[in-house]
């Protein structure tokens, strides 16, 4: 059995980097969406990042619009931004630090890399051509989750790395959801902005071309709302996270021996699995989308509240108050 501290850090350094990487992508797509979109479109592509990051109040005390590259300091370094890519970085780092006996050398390596590739980088160089660092640190995230998967044994340490990964991610896919589909549900079904805003939506989570494959070419909004809810295959699709974060809970479940502390979590990432499996998403179409997807990111919120009071008695705090105040807001992002 693990101790609560280990379980705790293993946990927040998967979400932390899985965070990272999702941020820097929707970076990226709205980057490229720039080039196509026309001048009096653009701010809609950026808007929704502000719902996004959960933090409006901070932003505009910070900058007085929100612009592609006021948005992209904030959301890359601003230091009062406690989600920021590279406080969650430091964060991952600072984690993996203290269970080094837990995670092979190999990602603490990768790491390292992330981290020192974050820190070093010319940020003003940055602001003005962004593509090329948004891809390395993309890579270097995915690059340490592979890493993870080729290096570390798959008893209970790696199920806690799984299982912050995958909730995070279906946190993420559908908070992505949340601030796109309302926007692209009011444009005609068949206009050429329509089709633009529905790639940037499946690019952001990675999804474009799993979804031409499955779709046959289809592009409108209902048919990339069910599959970035409910496909089973894709692996940032919320039903699919689901289920690879049940089965990590089982297995710390199977090899803890302590059912009575699981308990709780099985039964609410279970029930939420089950709803999300039988959905007919013709009940959450168009003005039913947005408090189904609200109260849905309320659920998973509730999902890691249960394993935090299940396994975490203890944290691991950096040694100043912003860290702190993350390690008591991470759950609402």
């Amino acid at each position: 059995m693990l101790l609560s501290r280990v379980a705790d850090s293993l946990f927040w350094m998967a979400r932390y980097i899985e965070r990272a990487e999702d941020l820097t992508r929707l970076l990226a797509v709205n980057f490229n969406a720039l080039l196509e979109t026309q001048p009096e479109n653009a701010n809609q592509n950026w808007k929704p990042l502000i719902k996004l990051i959960g933090d409006k109040e901070t932003f505009y005390s910070l900058y007085p619009q929100a612009t592609p590259q006021n948005i992209t300091e904030f959301l890359l370094w601003h230091p009062k931004n406690i989600n920021a890519v590279i406080s969650c970085i430091t964060h991952a780092r600072e984690n993996a630090r203290s269970i080094r006996e837990q995670i092979s050398s190999e990602m603490w390596g990768q790491l390292n890399h992330l981290y020192f590739l974050l820190n070093n980088v010319n940020r003003k160089a940055v602001l003005n051509n962004p593509n090329d660092f948004f891809s390395q640190v993309r890579d270097a995230s995915q690059a340490f989750q592979g890493i993870t998967a080729a290096t570390m044994s798959y008893g209970e340490p790696y199920q806690f790395v799984q299982l912050g990964f995958y909730l995070e991610r279906a946190d993420k896919t559908a908070r992505i959801l949340n601030t796109k589909y309302m926007y692209i549900s009011q444009l005609e079904s068949d206009s050429a902005e329509t089709a633009l805003q529905l790639i940037a939506l499946l690019r952001s989570c990675s999804a474009f071309e799993p979804y031409r494959r499955t779709a046959k070419g289809l592009l409108n909004s209902q048919r990339v709302a069910e599959f970035l809810l409910l496909d089973s295959e894709f692996p940032r699709s919320v039903g699919f996270c689901f289920n690879q974060s049940l089965a990590a809970l089982s297995k710390i479940e199977s090899e803890g021996g302590e059912q009575t502390r699981l308990g709780q979590p099985l039964r609410s990432l279970g029930r939420l699995k089950s709803e999300l499996e039988y959905l007919d998403i013709q009940e959450i179409l168009w003005d039913k989308m947005d408090p189904f997807l609200e109260k849905l990111l309320l659920r998973i919120n509730k999902v890691a509240d249960d394993i935090e009071q299940a396994y975490f008695s203890t944290r691991v705090f950096l040694p100043d108050h912003q860290f702190q105040q993350q390690q008591q807001q991470q759950q609402t992002l």
